[in-house]
């Protein structure tokens, strides 16, 4: 029997265009066992190919409350770090629950191509814009009978939201450019990497739609808080990206796990992931060891990035158009009457309150007369007419009262603040 060469085992496995079958018959010329996946073990979902591989007591707590809750159709909201596993815990979910022999469909709301948002979640119709050759099925009618697992959530434009508040509320849809309804049955499942609290007291997620979401709300820490799940994991990507690229069985060695359990995390699991797969590509023989292991610096410890460009701040620009324009369609949403009024009056005193209340520099910003900023200030109630304000040049503001109840500032302000 002939011993394994001395040269790296995984160029000769990956030989043959990378079949598998080939690479197997490799191994057992050379010696190594085949790589066979590993039994179904405690904690794997039934209908699923997700298992439960965290170990951390923290996670086989979360994984407690997720057996818990997996029988209804509640909604789950996982609050958690980026990369830190909240998709393995819908999974998971998804798997012990009676919607298991049906898909588990996962979207990254923050990577949807902005037009293409509605398209994407609620599909269309052939004609509904240009280049729908054909009617497609959205990922809410590919999730029926199934999950729908939305991560990032946080980023879903306002008026998509109220979209999807009225299908979880009514169980239908209508395709883009179509009118008919179709009935759907599907459980959403979500995950943010942000307070949505804060979110829907700045009015950028809709509170109607948090509340539906987060019937029930399940923190998912961050991995430097599990310390227990890092080789778990490690042994786990280790495994699986083996198997992808035909590779025999690599193993960490005990200087390699004792650097991995030194190192923070910032990117969670997915950095994690990241390591391992370089250091399967960039590694030779059958172990992994600390010198193969290349660790990148949490990104707050990066050099600042210089200013941005005109580019930039150009397309900067347009980023800001487009979400006022989300916000404007959720605004046609929520008022019947009156909008117009509305969108004026809010943008009135946004631009006064960013120009320190001076009513001479919120005129310039707004390209009107400073007469027509005090005379609309006036009849909001947010100043008060004093006496003596007769003669006032027109490039300062002229002393005045606030409105009762105000502390924005005191009338002793002055024109400084205007």
């Amino acid at each position: 029997m002939s011993s394994i060469p001395s040269w790296p085992l995984h160029s000769s496995l990956r030989s043959q265009g990378r079949d598998a079958e080939a690479a197997r018959e490799q191994a057992h010329t050379f010696n190594v066992p085949e790589f066979r996946p590993a039994p179904q073990a405690a904690g794997q979902a039934p209908g699923s190919d997700a298992a439960w591989i965290l170990q951390d007591p923290a996670s086989e707590q979360l994984r407690q409350m997720l057996e818990q809750v997996a029988s209804s159709d509640a909604g789950v909201l996982f609050l958690g770090d980026g990369g830190a596993d909240k998709e393995m815990a819908a999974r998971y979910l998804h798997g012990m629950s009676g919607r298991r022999n049906g898909p588990f469909v996962s979207v990254n709301c923050g990577a949807l191509a902005e037009g293409m948002i509605q398209a994407e979640l609620f599909g269309h119709v052939q004609g509904a814009f240009s280049g729908a050759f054909d009617n497609l099925p959205g990922c809410l009618e590919e999730a029926h009978l199934g999950t729908l697992f939305l991560d990032e959530v946080e980023d879903l434009p306002l008026h998509m939201q109220s979209k999807l508040v009225r299908v979880l509320q009514e169980r239908t849809l209508s395709r883009m450019g179509s009118q008919q309804r179709i009935t759907v049955d599907v459980r959403v499942v979500a995950a943010s990497s942000k307070s949505l609290e804060q979110a829907v007291a700045s009015r950028k997620f809709r509170e109607d739609l948090y509340y539906l979401l987060g019937v029930v709300r399940l923190p998912v820490l961050p991995l430097r808080q599990r310390p227990a799940d890092i080789i778990a994991l490690a042994e786990h990507f280790t495994h699986t990206w083996c198997q992808r690229m035909h590779y025999a069985p690599v193993q960490l060695n005990a200087q390699a796990k004792e650097k991995l359990l030194g190192h923070d995390w910032p990117g969670n699991s997915r950095e994690l992931e990241n390591v391992i797969q370089r250091s399967l590509l960039l590694s030779r023989g059958l172990h992994i060891g600390a010198q193969d292991l290349s660790l990148t610096e949490a990104p707050a410890q990066l050099a600042p990035l210089a200013e941005a460009s005109p580019a930039e701040h150009e397309q900067a620009k347009a980023l800001a158009d487009v979400d006022l324009d989300e916000t404007l369609e959720s605004l046609c949403d929520i008022h019947d009457t009156g909008l117009e009024q509305h969108v004026l009056n809010a943008l009135l005193l946004k631009v006064w309150q960013r120009n320190r209340y001076n009513q001479v520099h919120t005129a310039k910003q707004l390209g009107i007369s400073r007469s027509v900023v005090r005379a609309r200030l006036l009849r909001l109630g947010e100043i008060l007419p004093s006496p003596g304000t007769q003669g006032v040049a027109d490039k300062e503001d002229p002393p005045l009262i606030m409105r009762p109840g105000s502390t924005e500032r005191s009338s002793a302000a002055g024109t400084a603040l205007g």
